[in-house]
């Protein structure tokens, strides 16, 4: 499926080759591609050593405007209103800076990105992504249904970030039993009108599997302006983007080197589960920033021995661990990186996929597996080992740890420094939505008022049952949900502010 050319304007393709020459806005409405594929850029931008430099002084706000802009053309969204939805969107979080640094002893510098209302990191960029759509929503006096799984954080932050919007239907659905009362209640607790929760007896791995199918429903998508806001949606990848800009930046030392001098390198550790956080690292790397990139899992190592073994393959069932947001056995943006591996083709890629969707088993080539270590290094940690690294780091820092943070610190405790290598580990959540975690550990963390509130407020959702055609009676369900809101969408006044 091929749009009209627009000549020096970014457009985007399917990994999967179906799909070439769609915009920003296009994309940004459709979650999965028509062929079942991820939407990427075309062409990745390029920035020079000297524009890296001069972006040093930048906060992370004015960082997303630049990055964003090299992906929205401003015939779509001109630089100016881009500035101010990115600065809306931004506005409300913790700290002032939006993100911060957390430097602490023996080179360990913690990224701190969990400073938004659902405290971790999807807020940023969920909340930049809301805006744009609403943006668009007015604009073309339309609405759109979102339909999200989530394994925990994305959930929240979706409901946070969409809650009361008039032009969006926000449909939820995550896994009952297998996430922290915290992240449940940042999605139950929200009584507004255009917010529907869902509760399944599965795991979020489950819960992809209706939610592919209803994506790949083209008539569904398209009568009922029906789309994402998982990392499947590209924006979301986007404006990730710029936290690993702003990451090399503030720690890769490059203001002490020569203009005309190379870069210096900066190590990024991410704790990973659906892997966009590696594959938006990727993209940053391909735009010229040396990046070496660690993506550190828990006991669902899929990507772990993708990279080490070739063996893309899904476990017997999902391990419930200690950190609950990872746990994942479709790592879904690995087919991002797959396609920017294998020079964007689109035909393998499509072979590759369907296969693993098929049999949930894939082995790699031994020179694609040698391409994608090049690019990224893993380690996988147990339970004990989460539990370690948050009292090693507590004792040497008095710094509490969330446990998806501890998977990445655990690499700072058992693999030593290159000499002069700077490094940074991602915090992708607050300890506080973790508090039984932090007390096993045999820490403390005072909690949040925000949180402790949670606990006195009503909470509204429907259950999604185990059945033995499970899968199927979920699809329905929803199936159903989406077109009632259609419906009832319909009977009502046109979206006007």
């Amino acid at each position: 499926m091929k749009r009209n050319n627009r000549v020096g304007l970014m457009q985007y393709c399917s990994t999967r080759g179906g799909v070439h020459g769609w915009d920003f806005h296009e994309v940004l409405f459709s979650g999965f591609a028509p062929d079942g594929g991820m939407f990427m850029p075309e062409n990745v931008p390029v920035l020079s050593p000297n524009t890296l430099r001069t972006w040093k002084g930048l906060t992370y706000t004015q960082l997303v405007v630049e990055v964003a802009s090299l992906f929205i053309p401003t015939r779509l969204i001109p630089r100016l209103d881009l500035e101010v939805l990115v600065g809306e969107a931004l506005t409300g979080f913790s700290v002032p800076e939006v993100l911060r640094i957390a430097r602490l002893k023996e080179g360990l510098s913690i990224l701190e990105l969990f400073h938004g209302d659902t405290m971790a990191f999807k807020d940023l960029a969920m909340t930049c992504t809301v805006r744009f759509l609403n943006y668009f929503l007015k604009k073309q006096n339309r609405t759109a249904i979102v339909l999200v799984g989530t394994s925990g954080d994305t959930g929240g932050s979706a409901v946070q970030s969409a809650r009361g919007l008039r032009g969006l239907d926000l449909v939820v659905v995550y896994p009952r039993g297998r996430i922290t009362p915290v992240q449940e209640k940042h999605m139950t607790t929200c009584l507004e009108d255009n917010v529907h929760v869902f509760s399944a007896d599965g795991s979020s791995d489950d819960i992809d599997r209706p939610l592919r199918r209803l994506f790949a429903d083209q008539e569904l998508v398209s009568s009922h302006s029906l789309m994402s806001l998982n990392s499947v949606n590209w924006s979301r990848v986007m404006v990730q983007l710029a936290h690993f800009i702003y990451a090399y930046l503030e720690l890769s030392g490059i203001e002490h080197t020569e203009a005309d001098g190379d870069l210096p390198e900066l190590e990024v550790v991410v704790p990973t589960g659906g892997a966009g956080n590696i594959a938006a690292g990727y993209i940053v790397k391909l735009m010229g920033l040396p990046l070496k990139l660690v993506a550190m899992v828990n006991s669902n190592d899929i990507v772990h021995r993708t990279v080490t073994m070739g063996d893309f393959s899904m476990a017997s069932k999902v391990t419930q661990t200690l950190a609950p947001a990872i746990d994942i056995q479709d790592p879904y943006n690995m087919e991002r990186l797959f396609w920017l591996l294998l020079g964007r083709d689109g035909a393998a890629v499509k072979n590759m996929m369907e296969e693993f969707q098929q049999s949930h088993r894939h082995s790699l080539p031994e020179n694609q597996r040698r391409l994608l270590s090049h690019v990224l290094s893993t380690g996988t940690v147990t339970d004990e080992g989460i539990l370690e690294t948050m009292r090693r780091c507590w004792e040497e820092n008095q710094y509490v740890l969330c446990p998806h943070t501890a998977v990445a610190v655990w690499h700072h405790y058992h693999c030593p420094h290159s000499p002069g290598l700077n490094r940074c580990y991602i915090a992708t959540a607050s300890p506080a939505k973790f508090q039984a975690t932090v007390q096993r550990a045999g820490l403390t963390f005072e909690l949040p008022d925000a949180v402790l509130a949670l606990d006195k407020l009503a909470t509204r959702y429907q259950n999604l049952e185990r059945s033995s055609n499970w899968c199927k009676d979920w699809e329905d369900i929803l199936r159903e949900k989406i077109q009632s809101l259609s419906s009832a969408r319909k009977t009502r006044q046109s979206y006007n502010s």
